[in-house]
C-alpha cells in the first residue's frame, strides 16, 4: 500500500524537466528543429543547455581587432527563444583566432569527427584580456537584441568539463592542479566581461565532469578570491561504457544519487557553499553518449522501460536527499550518430523519430504539481512521489525496480490510497512497462529483423504516444496498480 497524505511538505520545483540539446548546431537543421518543436510542444522541456559556439562568432579583422559575426547565434537563439525555452549557455571553446595553440582539438563523436566538422579547442587564450573582451562582448550583444529582463532569467558558465580534455588537453586529467589554476584566470575573466554586460544573468562554473580534486581547488578560489558564483555547475553520470562491460559499476541510481552527490556536497560543505543554487547541467546513467550497442550492448537499456525507471526513481531520491538542487538536465548527445531506430544512444527519439520511454517519463513529470506532500510505501522497491496544486489536484508518480534494474523482479499489485476523499473526482493513469508505451519492445514483439515498414513504422509511433491507460470516475476507493519490473506510473487526481 502506499499512502498519500495531503499535508505539504515544502513548494517543490520541476527541477528535472530540463535538458542538454548537443549538438547546438542542430537549432539550424530540419531534424534538430523537429524535436525542439515536439519538446517545446509537449512542454516536455523548459530549460535547454546549449553552448556560445564561439568558433561561430569571432575572428580578427585586418587590423588585427577582436570582430563578431553573431548571425548563426542568433538564429539559433531566435528560434530557442520563440520556442517558450529559457537558456542555460555554456561560455565555450576556445576560438582559434585568440588560442594559445591551434591544435589542441578535442573530439567527441562516435564517427571521429563533430558535427559539421567543428572541432572544439581546448587550449587557453593568448591573453586573458582577449577572453574578457569576447565574453564582455557576447553578453552584451545578448542583452541588446533580448533585453536583461530576458537575459537575467538564463544561466551561463565558464567552459565545459575542464577538469578532462575539453581543456587543455595537453594536460593529463590526473594533474587537476595544473589544470584548475588555467581555468581560474578563465573563470575570472569570463565574470568580468559577462558583468560588465549584464547585472542580472546567473553566473557559474566549472561543469566539472567528475575530478573531486579539480572541485575542491576552484571551490578553495572561489571562497579565497570572493569572485562571483551564483550557483554550481556539475555533472552527474551513473556508470560508463567500460564499468557497464566489465560489470565493475552496472547502472544503478545510487552510483548518482548517493555516491556522486554525497562526494560533491562534501567539498561543497567544506567551503561553505552548501546553500548555493547546484545544477546539474549533464546527467545519465551513463556517461558516453556517442557510443551505442556496437562498444556496450548493455546500452540497450537507453531504449526501453529501465531509463524511464531509473529516471523515476532518482527523481524520488534527489527530493530525499534535499540537496538545493535547481535543474537537472538529461543530456542529449549521439542524436546525429544515428543509422538505425534502436541502438542505445542517449536521446530521446530514434532515427524515424519514435518516441522512447525516457521521453514520455518526462512527460510524466512534466504533469507534477508544485506542492510535495507525503507519500509512504510498504515495498523496499518501490518509489512514490506525489505532489498537489492549490487546487487540490494530485499527481503521484511510482516506480518500481530493484537496485540494478534486473527485469526478473516479481510481480506486484500495489494500491495507492489519498488520505483526502476523492470520490467523485477523475482518475487518469499513465504507465510505461514492457507492454505500455514502450516501442523497442513492441519492436521486438513484433519481430521486426530489418528497416520497420511503414505500416510497422507507424504502429511503432504510436506506442510511442504517451496516453492514458484508463481514466475513470472514482468511488473513493483505494487505486489498483500492476507492477511489473522497471514500471513507472504515473497517476493523476482531477
Amino acid at each position: 500500500m502506499i499512502r498519500v497524505g495531503n499535508n505539504v511538505i515544502k513548494k517543490q520545483p520541476k527541477f528535472w524537466n530540463h535538458a542538454v540539446f548537443h549538438p547546438t548546431d542542430a537549432v539550424e537543421d530540419p531534424w534538430g528543429r523537429r524535436i525542439l518543436d515536439r519538446m517545446a510542444a509537449d512542454g516536455a522541456i523548459k530549460t535547454l543547455r546549449i553552448y556560445s559556439m564561439f568558433e561561430d562568432i569571432v575572428y580578427i579583422g585586418e587590423n588585427g581587432e577582436l570582430c563578431y559575426d553573431f548571425r548563426l547565434n542568433d538564429l539559433r537563439l531566435d528560434y530557442l527563444l520563440e520556442k517558450g525555452y529559457d537558456l542555460l549557455i555554456a561560455y565555450a571553446a576556445m576560438p582559434d583566432c585568440i588560442a594559445q595553440n591551434t591544435n589542441l582539438t578535442f573530439n567527441c563523436s562516435k564517427n571521429k569527427t563533430r558535427y559539421k566538422g567543428k572541432m572544439w579547442n581546448s587550449a587557453p587564450p593568448k591573453d586573458y584580456a582577449l577572453w574578457e573582451e569576447i565574453c564582455y562582448e557576447y553578453t552584451k550583444h545578448l542583452v541588446e537584441r533580448y533585453g536583461e529582463d530576458t537575459v537575467s532569467k538564463w544561466h551561463c558558465h565558464c567552459h565545459n568539463e575542464p577538469d578532462i580534455a575539453f581543456w587543455m588537453k595537453d594536460v593529463p586529467n590526473s594533474d587537476s592542479a595544473t589544470k584548475c589554476a588555467e581555468y581560474c584566470k578563465l573563470y575570472d575573466a569570463f565574470v568580468r566581461g559577462v558583468r560588465r554586460a549584464s547585472k542580472g544573468i546567473r553566473l557559474g562554473g566549472p561543469a566539472l565532469s567528475h575530478k573531486l580534486q579539480f572541485l575542491d581547488l576552484f571551490l578553495a578560489h572561489v571562497k579565497e578570491t570572493g569572485v562571483e558564483m551564483n550557483y554550481i555547475a556539475l555533472h552527474a553520470y551513473g556508470a560508463s561504457v567500460s564499468t557497464i562491460n566489465d560489470g565493475s559499476r552496472p547502472i544503478a541510481t545510487e552510483n548518482i544519487s548517493h555516491l556522486k552527490l554525497n562526494l560533491y556536497m562534501e567539498i561543497i560543505r567544506k567551503y561553505g557553499f552548501e546553500d548555493t543554487e547546484i545544477i546539474l547541467d549533464e546527467w545519465g546513467a551513463s556517461a558516453q553518449g556517442f557510443y551505442n550497442v556496437e562498444e556496450c550492448p548493455g546500452l540497450m537499456f537507453r531504449e526501453h522501460e529501465v531509463f524511464s525507471a531509473y529516471f523515476a526513481k532518482m527523481l524520488y531520491q534527489f527530493i530525499e536527499s534535499g540537496v538545493p538542487i535547481s535543474k537537472m538536465m538529461i543530456c542529449l548527445s549521439g542524436q546525429h550518430e544515428m543509422v538505425t531506430d534502436f541502438s542505445g544512444f542517449r536521446n530521446f527519439f530514434t532515427l524515424n523519430f519514435i518516441a522512447k520511454p525516457i521521453y514520455n517519463a518526462h512527460l510524466m513529470t512534466s504533469k507534477m504539481q508544485d506542492l510535495l506532500v507525503e507519500s509512504h510505501g510498504d515495498h523496499e522497491n518501490v518509489y512514490a512521489v506525489s505532489t498537489k496544486n492549490e487546487q487540490g489536484c494530485y499527481s503521484t508518480l511510482v516506480t518500481y525496480s530493484s537496485q540494478r534494474f534486473e527485469e526478473d523482479l516479481p510481480n506486484v499489485a500495489e494500491e495507492l490510497s489519498y488520505a483526502e476523499d476523492i470520490t467523485g473526482k477523475t482518475v487518469t493513469i499513465y504507465c510505461i512497462d514492457k507492454t505500455h508505451t514502450n516501442p523497442y519492445r513492441l519492436y521486438q514483439r513484433m519481430g521486426i529483423e530489418n528497416e520497420p515498414t511503414e505500416e510497422e513504422l507507424k504502429l511503432l509511433k504510436e506506442e510511442g504516444n504517451l496516453v492514458p491507460v484508463c481514466s475513470y470516475i472514482s468511488d473513493g476507493s483505494p487505486i489498483k496498480l500492476e507492477l511489473t519490473a522497471n514500471a513507472t506510473y504515473l497517476v493523476l487526481i482531477q
